[in-house]
Parts: C-alpha cells; structure tokens; sequence
C-alpha cells in the first residue's frame, strides 16, 4: 500500500491554487458567465422537479389552454407563468425540458467529432504521408461546404432512407451524428496542427529510443500535451452544435414537435407570429440566445486563459 507523503499538496489545494482560479476570481464577466452556464445547468438538470407540468404527458395538457400569454398580460393564467402554446402546453415546462434536449445534442454532438476529429488529426499529424494528405483532403472538401449544408444533406438522406417514423423515434441519436460528423475537420486540423509541433520535441525522440511503439506515443505521450486546444474548441463547438439543432428543427430536420427542442419550440410557434402569440417563439428564441451566448463567452475566456503565449505577452506589457 503506497503511503501519501503528507508535503504534497491535494486536489483541492492544487485547484485553489491554479492558474484558472486566479484569473476566474479576477474577471467579473467570466465570473457572470460560469454563474450563468452552473445556474442554467442545475436548472435542466432538476427540469423534472422545476417544470410546472410534463409537456409529455398529455393528460396534463388541454387545448383550451392554448394560446394563454405570459403572466404580465391581461388574459394570462397564473397556473402558466410564461404562458402556453398553441398545443396547449405550458411554455415554461416545454422550454426547461427543450432545453435539456438542446443540451444534450450539443454535447453528444461536440463528443462525436471530438473523439473522431482527435484520432483522424492525431494520426495524420503523427504518420504524415499520404494518409497525411489523404486525410487533411478529406477535410478540406468538407470545410468547403458550411456545416449547416452538411447537416442539411445527411439528414435529408437519413431521412429519405428510413422514413419520417423512425427519424422521430431516434431524433437526438440522429442529430448527434449528423452534427458530429458535420464538424470533425474542425478537431482533425486543430489536434494535426498540434501534433506536428509537439513529434519534434525531445521526449517524442527518447520515447521512440525506448522502443515505444507508436500507438503508445500518440495515445499516451503526444495526446495529453495537445489537449488544452481541444478543450477550448470544444467550447465554442456546443455553442455551434446547439445553434445548428435548432437550424436542423427550425427547417424540419431536427426533433418533432412531441418531443420539443428549443428549435422545434421556435418553429411550432413561428406561424403564430402574426395572430399575436409573439410569446411562444421568442422566448425560446430569447432562452437559445442567452444559452449560446453565455457559452461563447466561456469559451473566449478559457482560450485566453489556456494560451500561454498571451500571458507570457502581457507579463512582457507589465513588467
């Protein structure tokens, strides 16, 4: 049993003590922002506890609801605070539980084409050659064409292929991969990039006198020098996967309007626009905004905070 030698500072310690707290604690937005992202997290993850009503059960919703507005004008119900839409169901349940929805496809979505855009970049930066060229051509072809497009193409396809039924039935699953594998040249040319500079560096060079193979130099050697580039991407592509889903459900691709996204939610109620039920799609649209927003600016922040180039520049500015 290894002994701990009690000198070495903890978990806690090491975190209270990093370079990430210190400037968290020194930055009022990024502070606004994490506040933000932690509360909206904590509230989709206890939506079933915070929702007024299950907008899937439908013995709790009546079409003689529909249309209610918000709390703040004259006809509204005090049973809906945001009011209802025109199915009936109460706004505020439909855009917590949306939301989760949108979540969930943004961060499946962002864990696809990370972990095949990581193992594409790694291997092509690592062997170079023709599966270097092979694979970075692969990638510039797909930039070529916008995700949206990308995503507006294979999901048409899947969709074509098994039918509307079964697109509805297995809706998040789809989006995650047409989404993911929308996106993955972002990751293959960021961790490629990566992986060039760090295979000339002299640990990669003693690791191939020791008789590592090469899969244990990539996996275990190359990798976790190249990972803060991943996680900072990684935070400006949920933004971009969320924004895309409701691109997807606003245009008929995405999730059905039983089982809402925020993107569903915006097009349910677009038609109403003009009868004066302003109400049911922009909020979610407000919501979707606040959501990317809020993660974009984490993800500026964490760049800035993870480049260790900027902060060698401004201790130069400061000195």
């Amino acid at each position: 049993m290894s002994i701990q030698d009690p000198s070495s500072p903890t978990t806690w310690r090491r975190f209270r003590d990093s370079y990430f707290l210190y400037r968290l604690q020194r930055d009022r937005r990024a502070q606004i922002c994490m506040t933000l992202f932690v509360a909206m997290m904590a509230s989709l993850l206890l939506t079933p506890w915070l929702a007024p009503s299950n907008p899937y059960d439908l013995a709790q919703i009546s079409l003689l609801d529909s249309e209610l507005p918000p709390l703040w004008i004259a006809g509204s119900d005090p049973a809906h605070l945001l009011g209802t839409d025109a199915q009936g169901r109460d706004l505020l349940s439909t855009m917590l539980y949306g939301a989760r929805v949108s979540i969930a496809i943004g961060f499946g979505a962002v864990l696809v084409q990370s972990l095949l855009g990581t193992a594409l970049g790694l291997l092509a930066g690592y062997r170079g050659g023709v599966i270097d060229t092979l694979l970075m051509r692969m990638a510039d072809i797909q930039l070529s064409f916008s995700t949206l497009m990308m995503a507006i193409v294979i999901g048409a396809v899947v969709k074509a292929a098994f039918g509307g039924a079964f697109y509805g039935d297995y809706g998040v699953a789809i989006l995650i991969l047409i989404i993911g594998l929308s996106e993955w040249p972002q990751y293959a040319r960021t961790v490629r990039a990566s992986v060039l500079a760090e295979k000339q560096k002299e640990y990669v060079d003693a690791a191939r006198v020791l008789g590592f193979s090469n899969y244990r130099i990539m996996w275990r050697h190359i990798l976790p020098n190249a990972l803060a580039p991943i996680f900072v991407l990684s935070t400006v592509q949920i933004a971009n996967a969320i924004m895309a889903e409701a691109a997807l459900s606003f245009l008929g691709l995405g999730m059905p309007e039983t089982e809402p996204s925020l993107g569903s939610l915006i097009k349910s109620g677009f038609d109403y626009l003009q009868s004066g039920s302003w109400w049911i799609t922009l909020l979610p649209g407000l919501l979707l905004v606040a959501l990317v927003l809020v993660i974009n600016l984490l993800g500026d922040w964490l760049r800035d905070t993870l480049n260790p180039r900027l902060h060698r520049a401004r201790h130069e500015d400061s000195r």
